[in-house]
């Protein structure tokens, strides 16, 4: 599908909220899990007031970054290792339902049915994370790789259509980044091609391709990811438990058809 040449690539920058900065650094690694954490410490850290930090930790707490406890304190919350099979099961259900509506909305673009004004914007959003994921791929600084790719997933979600989906989407891959916080070089860039797949699947107005090739895609990362860290307990799913035990043993990655690797 050719990109219209008069919407904007990307959108403004748009400065952090507190609780947003503060997951960031969390996310990162910046401040590392059981790390203690005060009002007083992180209002002078953010420059700002004891209130919207007083906020922040609150938010975080439900959101499971911050273990806050009366008359003891806040600390940051230790990775969820443990939860990773459920938070990736939960991941490959919402975005095989965002990359099936995205592509049904490509198809009614296509037909003339409908002409969504965000449309064009956030597919030329892609295009532009594509290229910038391509380059940082082909120099081999991958770093960047991890946020660039959370951010085409959100972007397809928000082609779906659907805020809600968009919304849980986005708190969920807050969490699952946090899984990578300690292993950003392992991740990306041998399932980066797919990216370029699925969204030519959109494109194509294939409901039922593009959502196939993305629960293939979410699948193999969930695999990869419990096999690189060896969670001790056994994926809920049978096929991925088993595929799991087979890469230990050494078979093969998984690849997209289409999809051209670029690194083990």
């Amino acid at each position: 599908m050719p990109l219209s040449p008069d919407e904007p690539a990307l959108p403004a920058v748009v400065r952090p909220s507190v609780q947003d900065a503060i997951r960031r650094d969390i996310i990162a690694g910046v401040l590392t899990p059981g790390a203690r954490v005060t009002e007083a410490s992180l209002a002078q850290r953010y420059d700002v007031s004891r209130v919207p930090v007083r906020e922040a930790l609150r938010g975080l707490a439900s959101e499971g970054f911050i273990d806050s406890r009366p008359h003891v304190g806040s600390r940051v919350a230790p990775i969820p290792v443990h939860d990773a099979d459920d938070l990736f099961a939960v991941r490959e259900a919402l975005e095989v339902a965002t990359a099936r509506s995205a592509a049904r909305r490509a198809a009614a673009l296509y037909s003339g049915d409908e002409s969504p004004e965000d449309w064009w914007r956030i597919r030329r959003q892609i295009a532009a994370l594509l290229d910038a994921g391509d380059a940082h791929v082909a120099e081999g600084d991958l770093d960047p790789l991890v946020g660039i790719n959370d951010q085409i997933h959100i972007a397809v979600a928000e082609l779906s259509g659907s805020a809600t989906l968009t919304q849980l989407l986005r708190q969920l891959s807050w969490k699952i980044e946090w899984l990578y916080a300690t292993d950003m070089q392992s991740r990306g860039k041998r399932l980066w091609p797919d990216h370029r797949v699925i969204v030519g699947a959109i494109d194509a107005g294939d409901g039922e391709r593009a959502a196939a090739l993305m629960a293939a895609h979410v699948r193999e990362s969930r695999i990869g990811y419990l096999r690189r860290y060896g969670v001790t307990r056994p994926s809920s799913d049978p096929e991925v438990a088993a595929a799991v035990r087979r890469r230990a043993g050494g078979a093969p990655d998984a690849v997209l058809p289409g999809a051209d690797t670029v690194g083990p």
